[in-house]
């Protein structure tokens, strides 16, 4: 990861720039570097990981053009080549070198034609006006606000822009910023024409574009590392990453010290794959001492994200503190495809496809959020495999009958092609486990007791009427928000709402997002 942060603006003050920026240090510890153009200030935390040497160093500036990017182009090299038949000249290794010369060539045409995971900013001196962009899915985090002098800020998180401005959004995923507009490049969830491929041939497509996704995500100058849960999205990108490298990988599990359900599965997957892998214990002590660390780390008061991050969160400190591994790969967006437990329960086809649309739309607010932030503030950069915009629009258009379960096995199509020699079969069909309570159901036991211990229910009861947006349901929620509150004071509405089943379907009227509460949850924890 790297941290980026612009001013877009004559007056920008470098003081409070500064002030912001620094605050996301730990997303690009290596070096930094602060551009002061006439027109604004541009500034660049960086983390190594493609084209190690300083020529690779942002911003990267091509006559009276500057840019910074937080992000990996998938394929650059070939890219790259193309450009220096054209007569361009690179200094560096660095992918994203050739962003310039792709928006002299193309203009804003080139964000529809990367292949990449992003959020850029360019200042364009032929019209001394801001260009930004972020990638369709929002992998890349960025974020927006205006000055008091009317001006716009935009950052790779929240808290560069806390007391910079009084409302602090996030970019649009598959967006570009121009001329004060923000304009639809790529509607990742658009389906022009249903796929009505055969299952066999659907879960083939399926195979060959998930290990494709994985192999490109492998390339990095860096030490690369996996998280493995013992589940069956993180367990496939580890079993098809090592099949490709031909050599053992670096895995990592977390879990509880009384009840850590999926260490055991995620032992099985290491020992199978023949992987290094390591284990990380956690205690109540632990999550609670965590838990603001967390919420800062995230700018979310979200309950199951919340939940989700803290193991994450502690596993990747681990990782940082102990190893070298500069890459994590993860498992994360599956389940917006292919189904959540709770998606069993969706009325009709029409209205899971619906959903998925809706939680696509949504995954930079949540899961997608949640890896990037505990990754990346312990200076990792997150690759998310499940991600790949060719694999995600290919799911996307598949026809939703065959995604629902109807196979009495959620995932199936996934699960499916992949049958064969990658996993364990029992590894491969295990039923999904929420990860907050995969890590140990005590720990979120252990935070709804702590929460309850806070509040009185008086105290509960006068405290949620101050909120007006989304207002806090259960003492665990009211103290997420009151958490929130001490570090970004009046933004929730970052965050559409909290993470929760819809409740318009028969059978996810609950009050708790965790899984575990649903009655078709069965066997998933064991």
């Amino acid at each position: 990861m790297c941290s980026i942060m612009a001013w877009c603006s004559d007056a920008a003050d470098m003081e409070k720039f500064m002030e912001g920026f620094d605050r996301t240090v730990s997303r690009g510890p290596d070096s930094t570097r602060v551009l002061k153009n006439g027109h604004g200030i541009m500034g660049f935390h960086r983390l190594a990981i493609m084209g190690m040497t300083e020529e690779g160093m942002q911003p990267f500036t091509r006559g009276n053009r500057q840019i910074i990017c937080n992000g990996e182009i998938y394929g650059f090299r070939k890219i790259k080549k193309k450009l220096e038949r054209k007569g361009y000249f690179f200094e560096s290794e660095s992918d994203c070198e050739i962003l310039i010369p792709l928006y002299e060539e193309f203009g804003t045409k080139m964000f529809a034609m990367l292949d990449a995971e992003y959020a850029l900013v360019l200042y364009d001196g032929e019209t001394e006006s801001y260009l930004a962009a972020r990638d369709p899915i929002g992998i890349r985090p960025l974020y927006y606000g205006y000055a008091a002098d009317g001006s716009i800020l935009f950052a790779s998180e929240a808290k560069n822009l806390v007391g910079l401005t009084d409302k602090i959004m996030p970019f649009p995923p598959g967006h570009y910023y121009k001329d004060g507009e923000f304009i639809c490049y790529r509607d990742i969830t658009e389906v022009k024409e249903v796929c009505e491929d055969d299952l066999e041939t659907i879960c083939k497509k399926i195979r060959e574009k998930l290990v494709y996704g994985i192999e490109k995500r492998l390339d990095a100058d860096a030490p690369l590392g996996f998280l493995l849960s013992g589940g069956l999205d993180s367990s496939l990108v580890c079993a098809v990453s090592a099949r490709i490298l031909e050599r053992p990988i670096r895995t990592f599990a977390i879990g509880m010290e009384k009840d850590a359900i999926d260490l055991k599965y995620a032992k099985e997957v290491a020992d199978y794959i023949g992987s290094d892998h390591t284990e990380v214990i956690i205690t109540r002590e632990q999550v609670l001492e965590a838990l603001p660390h967390v919420i800062r780390a995230l700018g979310t008061f979200d309950i199951t994200t919340i939940r989700a991050s803290i193991g994450m969160y502690l596993v990747c400190k681990a990782i940082h503190e102990t190893t070298d591994v500069r890459v994590l790969l993860t498992g994360e967006i599956s389940d917006e495809l292919f189904g959540y437990k709770y998606t069993d329960f969706a009325p009709s086809p029409e209205e899971f496809q619906k959903e998925s649309v809706k939680r696509v739309h949504e995954l930079h607010m949540y899961d997608v959020l949640r890896a990037d932030r505990c990754i990346s503030v312990h200076s990792m950069e997150a690759r998310v495999p499940f991600g790949d915009l060719d694999f995600v629009s290919y799911v996307m258009s598949l026809d939703p009958a065959k995604k629902m379960n109807v196979y009495n096995k959620g995932k199936y199509l996934l699960r499916h092609a992949f049958e064969g020699d990658y996993l364990p079969y029992d590894i491969l069909m295990r039923e999904k486990a929420a990860f907050s309570d995969a890590v140990g159901h005590s720990m979120v036991d252990d935070l709804k007791e702590y929460a309850e211990t806070q509040y009185t229910d008086e105290e509960f009861e006068k405290k949620v009427k101050k909120y007006s947006h989304a207002v806090p349901f259960t003492k665990e929620s009211l103290l997420y928000r009151e958490i929130f509150e001490q570090y970004y004071p009046g933004q929730s509405r970052m965050i559409v709402d909290f993470w929760m089943p819809n409740k318009n379907w028969e059978g996810c009227q609950v009050d708790d997002p965790s899984a575990r509460v649903l009655k078709n949850y069965g066997a998933s924890g064991i």
